[in-house]
């Protein structure tokens, strides 16, 4: 039988592995979705690929899945980054859902100039980035880093990996993307663009490209995703 639901854990997956469900789990597989004895579950980790396993134990306490076989091998998406400043809640959220369901490896937000927000809650983004890979059939979560400053982030990076930087500045012009391959990272400016200093650094790295967005200037969630589109219909798996 096809599970109707998926559902991430942070235990091995394999065959006849029997896996206890948390607290929050049960609640929703037992009490929200009513779930019972044999009814299948679709299973995923970031590590094993996806199991379909069956409810084996319901109790008013907790229960236990056990997996049956494996549905799906692990797939990775492209070796490439997001970083983007942090804008409002909603809107930070939705760029990390969007960025899980068009295929990142690692989520780093960044604090720049003009970032309006001083803080995140990494724990409540990674847990909006294991919603969206459950809801779209991805078999790996990519990591939601802590948020870092710009500066440092750029001092301590790993020039193999190239940075498209998406420059308001450059609005009215067709994004264009070195046929490059090897590991890439998108970096999205906050609500006010990037400082004329971040500019300037950006422009004097050897491994970074600035890329227009097209002919109007983007809001930051929307930019993300026209990024990601272009990035993975020129050198990812959309290619």
């Amino acid at each position: 039988m096809k599970a109707k639901v998926r559902l991430y854990v942070d235990q091995p997956l394999g065959a006849a592995q029997p896996v206890p469900l948390t607290r929050e789990q049960a609640h929703y597989l037992l009490g929200v979705m009513r779930m019972g004895v044999g009814d299948a579950v679709a299973l995923f980790n970031g590590r094993d690929g996806e199991w379909q396993a069956e409810v084996a134990e319901a109790g008013k306490r907790g229960g236990v899945l056990v997996c049956r076989e494996q549905s799906a091998p692990l797939t990775l998406p492209p070796d490439l980054w997001l970083l983007f400043a942090p804008i409002k809640k909603a809107r930070t959220d939705f760029i990390v859902e969007k960025a899980v369901e068009m295929g990142v490896r690692r989520i780093c937000p960044v604090q720049t100039a003009f970032t309006n927000s001083e803080r995140i809650r990494q724990d409540r983004l990674q847990a909006h980035a294991v919603e969206a890979a459950e809801q779209c059939g991805a078999t790996f979560v990519p990591e939601v880093a802590d948020l870092a400053k710009l500066d440092r982030v750029l001092a301590d990076w790993d020039t193999s990996r190239r940075i498209a930087f998406c420059d308001e500045a450059l609005a009215g012009e067709t994004g264009r993307l070195p046929d490059a391959p090897g590991p890439w990272a998108i970096l999205i400016g906050p609500e006010g663009g990037f400082s004329e200093a971040e500019r300037s650094r950006l422009r004097g790295l050897a491994h970074a490209t600035p890329i227009g967005l097209g002919p109007r200037i983007l809001r930051a969630d929307t930019a993300a995703v026209a990024a990601l589109t272009l990035w993975q219909s020129a050198l990812g798996d959309w290619a």
